[in-house]
């Protein structure tokens, strides 16, 4: 059968082949998300492997050392989730004894303001200690299903580093020079790697600096809402907020409106001077994604592979961008997922005749 050779058609083909993609992926979400955590960790623990190597380590004794680490690191967040929500349980009575009288101190200070409100399940629902440990629970929900198959992910990982020096002859073999994949490839690597060394950094100083004020307070499950603010400082935008409403819903039951006002104030300066100052300071260029593009790949990785992929949102999209730049039929999805500066250059380029303008009618140029 012959298709027809039209842009009108040629659109509603490759919608229709997006769409299916789609759909796969959320079916086999959970192979998707272990295939692509084993990558990004692979990206990300590659350097300090090869920095071992330079210094005389031999590869499979430093590739064994990074890899134990890494799977301590996971193992101790896995305990500090599990011995939380323990130990909430447990505590779970008193809670709710203190969330009562927390509603019954707010509204009696609005009483004294003239204001008179009616307290019904929806806003005891707000100071509930069962309700709000839910909300966590759920966001690491997905995350625990993911933990459960870490072997696997290792093992992956594993195998991706041993096999990583190949990489490049293998494109240059399946490709040849076609739009210098291999270029390409080792760019998509190394602007993943650098984001996720200043964004893990970043994620370290804000949950750490989250979990010594909650300590500080004596607020209960510190080292919980610590590593709750580093998980969710890789979500972008958002998630730095949502890491700081369970600590202060605790802090109003356990320690009153004071000292939870007072925690409210550190986290917002924590993710004011980190995220505003600090984090864009190193990150250097930025990116390389427009605002817009960063919130929509947000909710659209978020509900394609659930929690976990708002986390991975961000390379994700990185990696769709450089994969666009390949070709010049979709080039223009490149260009609209960059941010505005890159746009206003290549529009001068153009103007100036350095460069071609993007071809519209479905050829390659």
């Amino acid at each position: 059968m012959t298709l027809p050779d039209s842009p009108k058609a040629n659109v509603l083909i490759y919608l229709a082949a997006f769409c299916v993609v789609i759909a796969g992926l959320k079916e086999a979400r959970d192979i998707v998300l272990q295939v692509l955590i084993a990558g990004f960790a692979a990206i990300a623990v590659a350097p300090p492997i090869f920095y071992l190597k330079s210094r005389g380590v031999p590869f499979v004794l430093s590739l064994i050392l990074v890899m134990a680490l890494l799977l301590g690191i996971v193992g101790f967040m896995a305990g500090v989730v599990g011995s939380s929500i323990n130990d909430f349980t447990d505590q779970l009575p008193m809670y709710e004894d203190r969330g009562r009288e927390a509603i019954g101190q707010i509204v009696e200070v609005l009483h004294r303001f003239g204001v008179n409100v009616a307290v019904d399940e929806a806003i005891a629902g707000l100071f509930d200690p069962g309700q709000m440990m839910g909300w966590v629970g759920g966001l690491f929900a997905g995350l625990g299903s993911v933990l459960a198959n870490s072997f696997l992910i290792f093992i992956m990982a594993i195998f991706l580093l041993l096999e990583a020096s190949t990489f490049p002859t293998k494109l240059q073999a399946a490709f040849g020079d076609q739009n210098r994949v291999v270029e390409r490839f080792q760019n998509l690597g190394s602007s993943i790697n650098h984001y996720l060394v200043i964004k893990t950094w970043a994620s370290l100083a804000t949950g750490g600096l989250a979990a010594g004020l909650c300590f500080a307070f004596g607020l209960d499950f510190a080292l919980l809402w610590g590593l709750l603010a580093f998980l969710l400082n890789y979500v972008p935008n958002v998630g730095s907020v949502v890491a700081g409403v369970p600590p202060v819903l605790l802090a109003i039951v356990q320690l009153g409106l004071l000292k939870a006002s007072l925690i409210l104030v550190g986290y917002i300066l924590i993710n004011n001077i980190l995220g505003n100052f600090i984090e864009p300071r190193f990150m250097g260029k930025g990116l390389g994604l427009s605002t817009f593009a960063v919130l929509v790949s947000l909710v659209f990785w978020g509900w394609v592979l659930g929690p976990v992929g708002m986390l991975l949102s961000i390379p994700l999209t990185m990696a769709v961008k450089i994969a666009m730049e390949g070709r010049p039929e979709t080039l223009w999805i490149a260009v609209l997922l960059g941010p505005g500066a890159d746009a206003e250059v290549r529009l001068e380029r153009m103007q100036s005749g350095e460069i071609e303008a993007l071809p519209t009618d479905g050829s390659t140029g």
